[in-house]
């Protein structure tokens, strides 16, 4: 009351002034309108806030429902998906064509909607898988005709990316036994766990692993163990199954870059080599192919083969490297043919030594980084899915990180600091 009391003494002293009566008088006609304007813009709100308030008496703001995201699948679960040109049961497959599609070629164009299998189609399907013979063409007979799941496609590109003694410790760990073969069960367990150490998803990804029961037979299944399930799989017979599918998918490549011809020209292997990789260096690459490896020198499939199963022995090769020479230093053309004879018991040929030298020898010294050659190799035998994206601020903090950190270093290098 004593606030009311002051203004109404303020309002009472400026009316009595002389002044301020000249100053009212003169504008009272703004006054009232404007008075008029605010008065009747307050009796309208108050009257649309009460006739709301009266017609929802007892209203509720719910919070607004977000969309739930989609899942982020890894790069290989997309790559399956974009290859698989049939669905049965409601989920995707390869066939053994997709397959060999999928690790030779970097997208597919898809013309037609994947093909909706039934229960007699796959019934066929696998009554030919378990009457199949081994041989290094046998996908490319299967054709289409065929199922292949996810699992299966992350355990049939290890078999192509990895050297054969982690599969024959894997196949003993297995075989209780001792009798060197497994049942149809105990292989969809060696199957899983290898399929485990392929799929590796980013941090960000939110998809979910894969869960086969065996209740959806497959190619692969039938081959190895009958329609029924029944037989039994020697790890013999799947070392020859392993051989023959790196055979198969080698000899297409070959063919792939050799442009159906017996022999694959020095620039078409230098090509292969860079097909799948992502190096910021990958100009100097090209540049040094152009200027260093002369015209009209071929390769042939052997020497081919020789090449791809050091790809495949990669991590015993970069041991080997470390016992023959200093850590971290550029190596010769001796010391790198030593050690991938070690790595593997075969020699690479002039050819192909002289042509890996000459790519990735970055300042003409016949030296090269086996860190840096080795990691573009990876990408190669990868088929390039090893390098995930880092996308959105994540990404981008941990680069401005990096770049700090590089910044640092060349600063204390510059300035001689001890640290």
């Amino acid at each position: 009351m004593a606030s009311w009391g002051r203004v109404a003494a303020l309002l009472r002293n400026f009316t009595r002034s002389p002044r301020s009566l000249k100053v009212l008088a003169r504008h009272r006609a703004v006054g009232h309108g404007i008075l008029g304007s605010v008065i009747g813009t307050g009796a309208i709100c108050f009257y649309q806030y009460h006739a709301n308030y009266r017609s929802q008496p007892f209203a509720v703001h719910a919070e607004e429902q977000k969309e739930a995201a989609a899942p982020q699948l890894s790069a290989r679960k997309i790559r399956f998906i974009q290859f698989a040109s049939v669905v049965y049961d409601q989920e995707p497959y390869m066939t053994p064509r997709d397959f060999l599609y999928s690790v030779m070629l970097e997208n597919v164009d898809r013309k037609l909607q994947k093909r909706v299998l039934t229960a007699e189609e796959v019934n066929k399907m696998l009554s030919a898988a378990s009457k199949a013979r081994a041989g290094n063409d046998m996908f490319r007979n299967f054709g289409d005709n065929g199922l292949i799941s996810y699992t299966e496609y992350l355990f049939l590109l290890t078999i192509l990316t990895k050297p054969h003694t982690g599969f024959h410790i894997a196949f003993k760990m297995l075989d209780v036994d001792g009798n060197e073969h497994v049942d149809k069960k105990e292989f969809l367990k060696l199957k899983k766990i290898i399929g485990k150490s392929k799929r590796r998803v980013s941090k960000d990804s939110t998809e979910k692993p894969v869960e086969e029961g065996g209740s959806v037979n497959t190619t692969l299944q039938a081959y190895f163990f009958g329609k029924k399930g029944e037989n039994k799989l020697q790890y013999q017979e799947f070392r020859r199954f392993m051989e023959d599918l790196q055979a198969e998918v080698q000899e297409m490549e070959f063919l792939q870059f050799s442009k159906g011809m017996d022999t694959m020209r020095r620039e078409d292997f230098a090509e292969w080599l860079l097909h799948y990789t992502n190096e910021e260096d990958n100009e100097i690459y090209w540049e040094n192919m152009r200027k260093r490896i002369p015209a009209g020198q071929s390769i042939t499939f052997e020497e081919f083969k020789v090449f791809c199963l050091f790809t495949n022995n990669l991590e015993d090769f970069a041991f080997s490297m470390k016992m023959v020479t200093e850590a971290n230093r550029p190596v010769g053309m001796a010391q790198f043919k030593r050690a991938v004879k070690i790595a593997t018991g075969h020699d690479l040929s002039e050819n192909v030594l002289d042509t890996v030298f000459k790519l990735f020898d970055m300042d003409g010294d016949n030296c090269l980084s086996h860190k840096e050659f080795i990691g573009v190799m990876k990408d190669r035998v990868l088929r390039g899915l090893k390098v995930q994206p880092q996308n959105g601020f994540s990404g981008f903090w941990k680069c401005v990180k990096q770049e700090t950190l590089k910044g640092a270093q060349e600063a204390l290098r510059d300035t001689g600091c001890p640290i």
